[in-house]
């Protein structure tokens, strides 16, 4: 029994050194991607699952999904590169009038990370779990609050 609890305890410590070390690293933007990267994940699951459980399941839409998860992941490189950019603009270009603070990828990862998870909420309905109608309207704001 005591070995287990030194192994249960041992394998805290390194789940909680592995995230401290992860947040040292990236800090909150760092998972916030990997919260889309979740997000997607699970969106492409549930959606073959979904697919599969009515008989609808294909390759070419499979492979469809993921070109579209492919497509959000150039989305996701460009809006970095366009903060990195205009953080050196503002930096090096007297006068520009500009205030960018790196907010163009968190705020594309937070809309994405919104479209997937009420996408997951489609997939769940799809499959046949009932879905609170606040939940879908919750993830629709947080959507619409993003673009904003």
């Amino acid at each position: 029994m005591m070995e287990k609890r030194n192994l249960l305890q041992c394998s805290k410590a390194a789940v909680a050194a592995a995230c401290g070390a992860f947040t040292a690293v990236f800090g909150w933007l760092g998972w916030l991607v990997l919260a889309w990267g979740a997000c997607m994940a699970l969106d492409w699951a549930s959606g073959s699952a979904a697919a599969a459980c009515k008989g609808q399941w294909s390759s070419a839409a499979a492979r469809a999904g993921i070109w579209h998860k492919a497509g959000m992941v150039v989305v996701v490189l460009v809006s970095a590169l366009t903060d990195g950019v205009l953080g050196m603009a503002v930096a090096n270009l007297p006068g520009l009038g500009l205030q960018p603070n790196g907010v163009v990828l968190p705020v594309v990862l937070v809309w994405y990370i919104f479209t997937e998870l009420g996408s997951i909420a489609e997939n769940a309905a799809a499959m046949g779990a009932p879905v609170p109608a606040w939940l879908v309207k919750l993830l629709a704001e947080g959507k619409e609050g993003a673009d904003k």
